[in-house]
């Protein structure tokens, strides 16, 4: 079983409400000993944890360019899985896709799974290439995410969208400069949101592929907003759409 490293409280916490027995060790910097670390600390040796001391600079090799927060856990890999092919034949009326096109850093990938894990999605879909994929940064981000959102990753994203129409799913990517506002699209049936990254945007062969293009309506000076907090938007008008704006 392949381990990976989850970084920060929020992933390391995630993993420990989900499958405490999944994480070998748990490594945290001993001079941090404010209340967090010690209710941290205190939760772990009651799950049966093995807690061992690092210093920051070790953490630093463990979880290198990631926030760790003084808390670091080596832990079996469990990222939720799905093939492009076994998508296409789960599809259903139900079906509420995420779609990300060039998102290549690693915070605001992680940070997307976690609004599409919120929002009930059944997959982020993503290319093999110009994208980030899974790392500490990532799993930090996702604070737990990744374990219950499969990231499906395909060679050709055009191509991709083409058979997901074909299914019956409704593709629409987001463009600042689009005629339609996200709210005048109907998407209690199989539907799917396209995101670029926050200044590039949509490829144009991706727009091209796209059943439409809508604009989250923005009335302030700022012209664009980071792919998560559009994500986030934008599927839960889908959520509010299909649950009639009532909770669960």
């Amino acid at each position: 079983m392949k381990n990976i490293v989850l970084a920060g409280f929020h992933a390391v916490g995630a993993r420990l409400r989900m499958d405490p027995k999944s994480i070998s060790a748990v490594y945290l910097d001993p001079e941090r000993r404010d209340k967090r670390m010690r209710e941290m600390r205190e939760k772990l040796i009651a799950a049966g944890v093995r807690v061992m001391t690092a210093d920051n600079r070790r953490l630093d090799g463990m979880a290198p360019d990631v926030p760790h927060q003084g808390i670091v856990a080596m832990a079996e890999e469990k990222q939720a899985q799905l093939e492009f092919d076994e998508l296409l034949d789960l599809i259903t009326d139900d079906t509420l896709i995420l779609i990300l096109d060039g998102v290549t850093d690693p915070r605001n990938f992680g940070a997307c799974l976690r609004v599409a894990d919120a929002a009930g999605v059944q997959c982020v879909l993503v290319p093999r290439d110009r994208s980030a994929h899974m790392s500490p940064a990532a799993l930090k981000a996702a604070a737990g995410a990744a374990e219950t959102v499969p990231v499906v990753t395909v060679t050709n994203l055009a191509a991709s969208i083409v058979e997901l129409r074909d299914a019956g799913v409704t593709v629409v990517g987001t463009a600042g400069e689009a005629t339609k506002s996200i709210y005048e699209f109907d998407q209690k049936k199989a539907f799917a949101w396209v995101l670029g990254a926050e200044g590039d945007g949509l490829r144009q062969l991706t727009r091209r592929r796209c059943d439409d293009l809508a604009a989250i309506p923005m009335a302030g000076a700022v012209e664009s907003l980071n792919v998560s907090v559009a994500s986030g938007i934008c599927l839960y008008e889908s959520v509010r759409q299909r649950t009639g704006g009532k909770l669960k």
